[in-house]
């Protein structure tokens, strides 16, 4: 028999011997390293009970325990070799099939030398190792002849006996403690992970590597300082990750970890497996759903019942991790290496915010992307307690129409959006009144449809029958780059230039072409314009000075040209000099604001009063200059139009 298992091995690496078809449902992980991986933990009763899905390919002959090297048993403790002890490999076995599809078995293929370097899995170099540098250690040496002498051979000569199974879908590494301060070990690392693929004849970089910490400085780990090392494996190896071992329990040595550490471990690179795979097995925050704001499909972040809400990024290149939510919050790394996030409870609303790594901001990619600030940025809704206004129902849905027209004004093609309400096909001859709308700074057409929920508010209020169904036109105001000023460049003429085509744009462009083309009525009396903080600005300067063509203005959180000193009788060319005239020409003068935004709106609509100029103030509970803001004054504004 001696004699005959080099050459079946042989015929194996030459795929000369006939073996069984692969099983696509087989999932192959190979295992190797030194004594943690190789099993240092006590074997208990319940570390003994087998499952048939779970399986191991034995890379040795092992007559006490019944096994013969290339073929497959029930996987139980031990599976390195005769005499070894509980490994992270066991409870990464049992957690995998606890969690993936009962169609589904699993299968390792565990090699592993104590206190060996990384060195003795090198295809070229292991000899030299041997002989040198192991060579004081004669039990290293009786451990890699258990394996022909060549630990890294056994396990290719394992994995391609079990490729012909079942299909390999990753490789678990714990390995380190003998090359504690080896600045090389992750290039080492990498050399062995691209032998094997390329021996296995797989693509490179085609398969995860999970390398787990050494015992950690937590537990007084005596090689802890190699962590450091072995967090820049995924700077190396695109698909490698780094399994914590944080608050994993070690021996008296502390380079080895207890029993119960090494379950714990092993489940942790499972989780880090399985979420690869797409299975987060990590139970969600209580009382949590996902937010509406989230990419198609993901369950992060989300939001809990007072407001706050938790992120999970999957960055494992990145040593520092923060959320910029209006603060800055720090992530901390879970159990499975994921970097998670929990914050205070928040305004209720649309919140815009990114993540922050080494200074660096970026968008978090699972959320959806919304043009606030100037910038694409991440969102995520805060349920509010009166939020069913700008939620979906199951009732008669208008439409957004998308429209491009070339502006002589703003020197290229221009979109705008044209919302139309429930049944504006259907008579051909009912024309409709129509309200220009109009966002903020460092925003575009895109945020009264996307973060204002423009049309879901429009749909219930029209369901309600509290407003009059009208056609909405929201544009491009020239105003998506944030303000500043060049060096040397005087504040208010750039502000005077800021956003200032806008109104030729609408009234000589915008204007004329939704007349020309959408069903609307052409008369003062049906034209309504508002617009939020910006926007509002915009309309005042383009509808006050304009009186003949709006008879319903409104601004929401919007800026004007007012302070003490201003003389009202003078401002927007003199629209406010007569308030009987104002009062006849202008039907609603809307002034809408957040609780939080101070009280210069309110003192405007009082001097406004004051005056004689009819106004509606709305105040905004408990909100700030943000959309939940400017959605509840959409909601007020446009049930006061057209009546």
């Amino acid at each position: 028999m001696k004699i005959l298992k080099p050459l079946l091995l042989m015929l194996f690496g030459l795929g000369l011997v006939q073996v069984n078809a692969q099983d696509p449902n087989f999932h192959i992980y190979l295992c190797f390293g030194q004594s943690n991986m190789e099993g240092a933990g006590k074997i208990e009763a319940q570390d003994t009970i087998t499952d048939d899905r779970l399986k191991l390919l034995s890379a040795l002959d092992c007559p006490e325990l019944g096994r013969e090297m290339g073929k497959w048993y029930d996987a139980k403790p031990p599976l390195c070799r005769c005499r070894t002890g509980l490994s992270p490999a066991d409870y990464f076995g049992k957690t995998m099939i606890e969690n993936l599809p009962k169609n589904i078995k699993v299968g390792l293929v565990h090699v592993a030398v104590a206190g060996s370097k990384i060195e003795i899995f090198d295809k070229q170099d292991y000899k030299a190792y041997l002989d040198s540098s192991a060579a004081e250690k004669p039990w290293m040496i009786r451990m890699a002849d258990a394996y022909g002498g060549n630990p890294y051979q056994r396990l290719l000569d394992m994995a391609r006996i079990a490729a012909k199974d079942g299909v390999i879908k990753g490789i678990l590494l714990h390995q380190g403690e003998s090359n504690t301060g080896d600045k090389l070990w992750p290039q080492k690392v990498k050399k062995v992970y691209d032998d094997l693929l390329a021996d296995l004849g797989m693509r490179p970089n085609s398969i995860p590597i999970l390398a787990g910490e050494l015992v950690h400085a937590d537990q007084g780990g005596k090689c802890a300082s190699m962590n450091e090392i072995i967090a820049t494996l995924p700077t190396v190896i695109p698909r490698a990750y780094v399994i914590p071992s944080k608050g994993l329990e070690a021996v008296p040595d502390k380079l080895h970890f207890n029993t119960q550490g090494v379950r714990q471990f092993g489940k942790r690179y499972a989780m880090r497996m399985l979420y690869t795979m797409g299975i987060d097995i990590d139970p969600f925050p209580t009382n949590t759903m996902a937010a509406e704001t989230n990419a198609p499909g993901l369950s992060y972040p989300r939001v809990d019942k007072e407001g706050r809400a938790y992120f999970k990024v999957d960055a494992p290149t990145v040593k520092q991790l923060q959320l910029d939510l209006g603060k800055k919050y720090d992530f901390t790394l879970d159990d499975a290496g994921i970097w998670t996030v929990k914050t205070e409870v928040l305004q209720p609303g649309f919140h815009y915010y990114y993540l922050l790594s080494d200074g660096y901001r970026f968008s978090d990619p699972a959320s959806e992307s919304f043009f606030g600030i100037g910038k694409m940025m991440s969102g995520i809704e805060i349920p509010a307690p009166d939020e069913a206004f700008y939620q979906p129902r199951n009732i008669p849905h208008g439409e957004v129409r998308e429209n491009y027209i070339y502006s002589k004004v703003m020197g290229g093609y221009e979109r705008f959006y044209v919302y139309t309400p429930p049944g504006y096909d259907n008579n051909k001859k009912q024309k409709y009144p129509v309200f220009y709308l109009q966002h903020g700074m460092g925003e575009d057409e895109r945020g009264w449809v996307e973060q204002g929920k423009l049309s879901i508010i429009m749909d219930n209020l029209l369901q309600d029958k509290k407003v009059v169904p009208m056609v909405i036109v929201v544009s491009d105001g020239g105003t998506g780059n944030m303000f500043k000023t060049l060096p040397g460049e005087d504040v208010n003429a750039a502000r005077s230039q800021y956003g200032a085509k806008f109104t030729p744009f609408l009234l000589d462009e915008i204007i004329p072409y939704v007349e020309a083309n959408y069903k609307v009525k052409k008369d003062k009396w049906n034209r309504a314009m508002a617009g939020l903080s910006w926007g509002g600005f915009q309309t005042f300067q383009t509808a006050l000075p304009n009186l003949d063509k709006f008879a319903y203005i409104g601004g929401f959180s919007g800026a004007g040209m007012f302070n003490p000193q201003t003389d009202m009788k003078t401002v927007y060319g003199g629209a406010f000099a007569d308030a009987g005239k104002f009062n006849k020409e202008v039907k609603v003068f809307f002034l809408g604001i957040g609780e939080h935004e101070g009280q210069r709106t309110k003192g405007l609509s009082d001097a406004f009063t004051a005056a004689g100029i009819k106004n509606v103030y709305y105040q905004s509970p408990n909100t700030a200059h943000e959309w939940l803001t400017w959605r509840r004054s959409l909601e007020q504004f446009t049930q006061m139009l057209f009546k």
